[in-house]
C-alpha cells in the first residue's frame, strides 16, 4: 500500500523504489499500435462522457428541485466518470517506445518535471491571485526508467518532502517551504 514518510524514510526507505525492468521491443510495439487504435475511440468516448456530465449537471441546476443529497450524488457520479477517462497503463507513447531503457532520458524527464513544479511552488505570491500549488504528483510514466528513489532524491534536494505514495503508480510530493514565513510581509505562506 502506501509508503509513509518520516525523517529516516526519506533518505533510507526508498532504495527499493528501483527502475522497472526494460520491456521487450515486441511488447512496446504492440502497446504503441494498440494505443494508436485506442486513442481515437478514447477521444470519442471522453467527449460523450464529458458532454453527458455537462448536460446532466446543467439540467439539475436548471430544475433546481433536487435535494442536496441528490446533487451530491450527481457530483460524485460526474467525478467518478471523469476519473475513469485516464489512459490505460498498457498504452505506450512514442517517446516511451524510442527511449525504453535509456536512464539518461528518464533522469532528464524527472529533472524537468520537478523543476517545473519547483518553479511553480517557489513563485512569489501575487496579490489577488490564488496561492501556488504546494502538492504535486509525479506519474509512473515519467520515472519508470530510473525509479521512484531518483524522484525522491531529486525532489528533496529542491525542497520537496515525500507524501504517502504508491511507487508503482506515482510519487506524491509536498513543497516544504509552503509553511515558512514570507520575509517581506511576515505572514505564513
Amino acid at each position: 500500500m502506501y509508503e509513509y514518510k518520516d525523517s529516516r524514510f526519506v533518505h533510507t526507505g526508498t532504495e527499493h523504489w528501483v527502475a522497472a525492468p526494460v520491456r521487450p521491443r515486441w511488447q512496446l510495439v504492440l502497446g504503441f499500435v494498440g494505443m494508436i487504435a485506442y486513442v481515437p475511440l478514447w477521444c470519442v468516448l471522453a467527449a460523450v462522457v464529458i458532454a453527458g456530465v455537462i448536460v446532466v449537471l446543467f439540467l439539475a441546476s436548471v430544475v433546481d428541485v433536487l435535494s442536496s443529497s441528490a446533487e451530491r450524488k450527481l457530483d460524485g457520479l460526474s467525478d467518478r466518470m471523469l476519473e475513469r477517462l485516464r489512459m490505460p497503463g498498457w498504452c505506450v507513447t512514442w517517446p516511451e517506445l524510442r527511449h525504453e531503457g535509456d536512464t539518461a532520458y528518464y533522469r532528464a524527464r524527472v529533472d524537468k518535471v520537478i523543476g517545473r513544479w519547483t518553479a511553480q511552488a517557489a513563485a512569489p505570491r501575487r496579490p489577488k491571485k490564488p496561492l501556488p500549488r504546494v502538492e504535486c504528483e509525479i506519474p509512473w510514466r515519467n520515472y519508470r526508467g530510473v525509479g521512484g528513489h531518483y524522484v525522491v532524491e531529486t525532489a528533496t534536494a529542491q525542497g520537496w518532502e515525500l507524501r504517502p505514495s504508491e511507487p508503482r503508480e506515482s510519487v506524491r510530493l509536498w513543497w516544504s517551504a509552503a509553511t515558512q514565513t514570507d520575509a517581506g510581509t511576515g505572514t505564513t505562506v
